[in-house]
């Protein structure tokens, strides 16, 4: 009786590769499984949104840190240089305001051209080495970024837009504008106006003056005017009576 129920027993055991039977109430772990997988699928999917997020911000804050470190290093003396670029502008116009070179000038007056010609030169490449930079702007197209328009004036040599003078030069640090170039902008001439003559007979043509002068002159009564305009004035009637009369 033993050795049957032991023989029995191996066969009532479960096969592991056949599902295992659910209980009514209890959860299905395959579809905890499932579940916690996609849970943690879209954790990852998030953090690593919020990385690459983070990580382009640091990279925008480091871009940004070293633009400012750049400008602060490049324009830290933009006040001290727009105020050296005034006393090379002053050192300018005293050259302008001597006389033009002549044979048989004093040697003083000479010298001292010379020597502030010098200075000029020498001051001018310091800072030109420093990063500030002066242009000429005579001949150049008007740029509102670098020029400042003190008048106009018609020129026919010039094209409208041009610069034809500049009263000073435009100064700039690192490319930067510290003071715009104060210039006289060339426009189009204005257009000839006709002879007067001709505008006169452009507003009385011939034919219509002569109409119009005789016309006047039978409303103005004028003496002078052709025999044809004015009306002939009536002969008297003979009185018959009168005539007979003097008969009798």
């Amino acid at each position: 009786m033993s050795t049957e129920h032991d023989q029995a027993a191996p066969a009532a055991q479960h096969d592991p590769a056949d599902p295992m039977p659910v209980e009514a109430g209890q959860p299905d772990p395959d579809t905890d499984a499932a579940a916690q997988i996609a849970q943690l699928t879209a954790e990852r999917d998030d953090m690593r949104d919020r990385w690459i997020r983070a990580e382009a911000e640091m990279q925008n804050l480091r871009t940004r840190a070293k633009r400012d470190v750049d400008d602060t290093r490049q324009y830290a003396v933009q006040k001290f240089a727009a105020d050296v670029v005034e006393a090379a502008e002053n050192l300018r116009r005293g050259l302008t305001s001597l006389p033009v070179h002549e044979d048989g000038e004093p040697d003083i007056v000479t010298k001292l051209r010379d020597g502030l010609d010098g200075v000029e030169r020498s001051f001018v490449g310091i800072l030109e080495r420093n990063g500030i930079k002066r242009t000429d702007p005579t001949g150049q197209p008007f740029d509102a970024n670098l020029h400042q328009a003190m008048a106009e004036q018609p020129s026919p040599d010039h094209a409208p837009g041009t610069i034809m003078q500049a009263w000073t030069q435009a100064w700039t640090l690192n490319g930067r504008l510290l003071r715009p170039a104060m210039v006289v902008v060339a426009k189009a001439p204005a257009p000839a106006s006709p002879p007067a003559g001709a505008a006169a007979a452009d507003a009385h043509p011939a034919g219509a003056s002569t109409a119009d002068a005789g016309a006047g002159a039978a409303l103005h009564g004028d003496a002078h005017a052709p025999a044809n305009d004015v009306p002939a004035a009536a002969e008297p009637a003979l009185d018959t009576h009168s005539q007979e009369d003097s008969a009798a």
